[in-house]
Parts: structure tokens; sequence; C-alpha cells
């Protein structure tokens, strides 16, 4: 139920129904994260290598520190998990030309192969869930997500979709 007051449209919502809504985002992110997270086990790896194949995937040459604040990760965590990629070949860090100091990440053809693998049935997923919701749901799916993120992640989130990442 909506109301205007004051020029502003309100949406109130009872405890239930925003009970509902908190077990339907759970509830999709098992499912979102479940054939992902079968194809990783089989590697003994976890989210944490998904999330870092996906955004050195966005960015190719992506430097370890950008990859950091993309994360939001600790340096010791990021570092455990881009060790077992580069030791399995399936990143490859290579110094930086401007400041050696750098190590810019890439994907392998091995890499791009597992990326492709654990992404395809998520855009499957997502593609067929946007149809059958629609234009006005998805833009309005998007406007709800973005205002669930706290102000650093909507930060990062959207420095991220500016710079076409």
């Amino acid at each position: 139920m909506s109301e205007s007051s004051g020029g502003e449209t309100l949406l109130f919502l009872t405890d239930e129904q925003l009970r509902q809504g908190i077990e339907a985002v759970f509830f999709a992110y098992q499912s979102f994260t479940a054939d992902p997270d079968r194809i990783l086990a089989t590697m003994a790896y976890g989210r944490a290598h998904h999330r870092a194949i996906h955004f050195i995937n966005r960015a190719p040459g992506t430097t370890v520190n950008n990859l950091l604040a993309i994360l939001g990760v600790t340096k010791q965590s990021l570092n455990r998990v881009l060790r077992s990629l580069v030791e399995d070949e399936l990143v490859e860090a290579r110094v930086g030309k401007v400041d050696k100091r750098e190590r810019h990440l890439y994907l392998t053809e091995k890499g791009e192969a597992l990326e492709r693998k654990l992404s395809d049935a998520q855009r499957a997923r997502m593609r067929s869930a946007y149809r059958a919701a629609g234009p006005q749901a998805v833009a309005g799916f998007r406007t709800v997500l973005e205002a669930m993120m706290d102000p650093e992640m909507r930060r990062r989130y959207l420095s991220l979709k500016e710079s076409g990442i």
C-alpha cells in the first residue's frame, strides 16, 4: 500500500512482508550460487575464487590493489586466493611495465574457460528471471539492490559500473 505525503510516495510493508522478502533474497542467493559452488567444489575452491575470477575477467590487467578495493577483502585473504589460482594456471600475474611493484592480473585460457563455465549458469538464471519479470521489474529490482548496499559498497559498485567493469 502506498500513500502520498508532501509529494513523496511512501511504501508501507508489514513485518511479515519484509520477512518474506528477506527469505526470498536468501533462497534466491542460494540458488544463484549453487551451480558455481558445485563446479568450484570439484577444484577445492570457494566463492572468493569465483569473485576474483569474475572481476579479473571483467577488467583484464587489473592490479592486485584494484582487486582488493573491488572485493573489499584483506590482502592476506586475496593473496591466498590468487596464489592458488596462479599455481593452478588459471590466473597470470605480470609485473607492471611502469611500476615494477604492481602485479597485473589476467585470466589464462584455462581461467577464461572456467569463468565461462561458472558464469553461464548464472547468466541463464538471470536472463530467465529477467524475462519472466519484465523490464520495469528488472529496473525496480536493480534499484532495490542498490538501495540495500552500504554507502561504501554502493560507491564501489557504481564506480565499476561507470568504468565499464
